[in-house]
């Protein structure tokens, strides 16, 4: 995924973000998170009980829109849910170097968006 400078800039700063899932009826279900990108791979952390990830399971596509004024980036893709140790612990590094160190979660798991288009405002192309 190639990003402009001012793209990736954006991407690291502290900023939260929705991420849009679709529940089993087809409707949308949206939540603020944190979220870091990785290659074309936007990941998400959480646990494993939660809707987003019970959402993210049954496959399909999800995106997430990061804004802050009249800046704004959506990912969008094809998701999944990831729950080896050594994917879990790269997404918990790669969170907490843009946001600070999560807490510690038995049942840890990673939404992971596979990029295939992207968003944003004419100022961050």
């Amino acid at each position: 995924m190639e990003l402009s400078p001012g793209l990736l800039e954006f991407i690291t700063e502290r900023h939260l973000a929705v991420l849009t899932t679709l529940r089993a009826d087809g409707s949308l279900h949206s939540v603020p998170v944190g979220f870091t990108v990785i290659g074309d791979v936007v990941r998400v952390i959480t646990f494993a009980p939660s809707v987003k990830a019970r959402n993210a399971r049954r496959g399909g596509r999800a995106n997430i829109t990061q804004i802050d004024g009249a800046r704004w980036v959506t990912f969008e893709g094809p998701v999944r849910v990831r729950d080896d140790a050594e994917t879990v612990a790269a997404a918990v590094a790669a969170y907490a170097r843009r946001y600070r160190q999560p807490k510690e979660r038995d049942d840890r798991v990673v939404i992971e968006i596979e990029v295939d288009r992207v968003m944003c405002n004419s100022g961050l192309k």
